[in-house]
């Protein structure tokens, strides 16, 4: 009988193990479903077998081992086992036992386990593949996150995402995509396309695109212990280190951005002592450790945009002049009229709402903000704030129908009816 102790612990091999072994079956045997199904079996006998053995004192090393036999032992028996056996140089390897000290030497490479992680990841990541199939085969994979699961959190049908994961990895075959870190050359910019899907992932999380709740917190957990992963494997990248931290900065207001009632609770009016001071100074640190490297890149100035509230004991106190600066940094480093829009509301915050009123104005002509709800609710704010109420209104109105969440319509819905209309939805971008 599995105790809750056992239980913990197997829970934790879960959390900190999963990905390594995925990830070194993968390259030994160059099959993915294999490498899932043999790790899922190896955690199944952990349970099994740590109540009464007790808990090893190399779970990961034990559950390496055990998932190689399970693979060995279904290669043996398939049709193709026998050559891919061969191939690898390991037809005569014998099966070994579960003894965590007694690994075989199939599995016995240490050294190249966290580079088995890093070839996970960036496959997972690449290019070639589409989006989402990105973002589903890195939660399944080095996540550990079940095919139900990951439809749930993306609101999609289990038999869809299944059948995205089966497209994606078929196209990692079809495609030839080598289990690999890339080349040098290749490197900067393969790293950026990893970071883009695990921020693409936390902030899915942050702020659903659909659906009755805010925020899955799941999805932001499991995008920031994939962010401490590939920090901890690429320590002197910048950018891992500056998106861990903008993740943790954004992820440490979680509890206060919503109310008792599920009502949205914006940044200005969050209750301050409800955010995760230990995330905050996690967030702060990694923060200060990568901004003396000097290499500054967009996830770093958006850290240290989310580390100025952070930094601010109310929101009285934010420093809306040097967040409004950063903005135009980071709208200097990477264009785009989200950046510009977020801009817009920091200058007026920082005490020139007319300047803040006229970048909006600006913007309204954008083809990519067509459909985003935020920028007519920033310029509802905006008005509002002004003293406009009927052009506020107006504005609330327009994007009440553009908003993806129903706790945002009903922010807004509150916010139109404050100003004298009748009905709607929306909301500030910082929440």
């Amino acid at each position: 009988m599995t105790t809750p102790a056992v239980q913990r612990a197997v829970d934790a091999a879960f959390r900190e193990e999963w990905g390594r072994v995925v990830a070194t079956l993968i390259r030994r045997t160059g099959d993915w479903d294999l490498a899932e199904e043999c790790a899922q079996e190896a955690f199944t006998e952990a349970l099994r077998r740590w109540p009464v053995d007790g808990v090893p004192q190399r779970p990961g090393a034990w559950l390496t081992t055990v998932a190689g036999n399970r693979a060995i032992d279904r290669l043996r028996r398939g049709a193709r086992g026998a050559e891919l056996l061969e191939q690898a140089g390991r037809e005569a390897l014998p099966r070994s036992d579960t003894n965590e000290d007694a690994m075989p030497e199939l599995f016995d490479e240490t050294d190249e386990i966290e580079d088995d992680r890093l070839r996970l990841i960036f496959t997972c990541c690449h290019p070639a593949l589409p989006l989402e199939g990105r973002v589903a085969l890195t939660l399944r994979s080095l996540a550990g996150l079940t095919t139900a699961e990951i439809a749930h959190a993306f609101l999609v049908p289990e038999a869809t995402m299944a059948k995205r994961l089966t497209r994606t990895k078929g196209k990692i075959a079809a495609a030839g995509i080598p289990y690999r870190v890339p080349p040098a050359h290749l490197l900067p910019e393969r790293t950026a396309g990893v970071l883009a899907v695990l921020y693409l992932m936390f902030n899915e999380g942050h702020s659903a695109s659909s659906g009755t709740e805010l925020i899955r917190a799941g999805l932001c957990d499991e995008a920031i212990r994939l962010g401490r992963a590939l920090q901890q494997m690429m320590p002197d990248e910048p950018e891992a280190i500056g998106a861990l931290a903008l993740m943790l900065l954004h992820h440490s207001r979680r509890h206060a951005r919503v109310g008792g009632d599920g009502e949205l609770i914006t940044l200005e009016e969050q209750d301050r002592d409800r955010w995760d001071k230990a995330e905050i100074q996690e967030g702060l640190r990694l923060l200060e450790l990568v901004l003396h490297r000097r290499q500054v890149g967009p996830y770093q100035l958006q850290a240290a945009i989310a580390a100025c509230h952070a930094r601010a004991a109310s929101a009285a106190d934010t420093d809306w002049r040097e967040i409004a600066g950063l903005y135009a940094l980071l709208e200097a480093r990477m264009p785009s009229p989200v950046v510009s829009l977020n801009r817009a509301v920091a200058v007026a915050m920082a005490g020139d709402l007319e300047a803040g009123l006229a970048i909006v104005d600006a913007l309204s002509g954008e083809a990519r903000l067509e459909r985003y709800y935020l920028l007519e609710a920033t310029r509802a704010d905006l008005l509002r704030r002004r003293g406009d109420q009927a052009a506020a209104a107006a504005a609330y109105e327009r994007a009440l129908p553009l908003a993806p969440s129903e706790v945002e319509r009903r922010y807004l819905s509150s916010r139109l009816q404050e100003v004298g209309g009748s009905s709607a939805t929306a909301t500030t971008p910082n929440s």
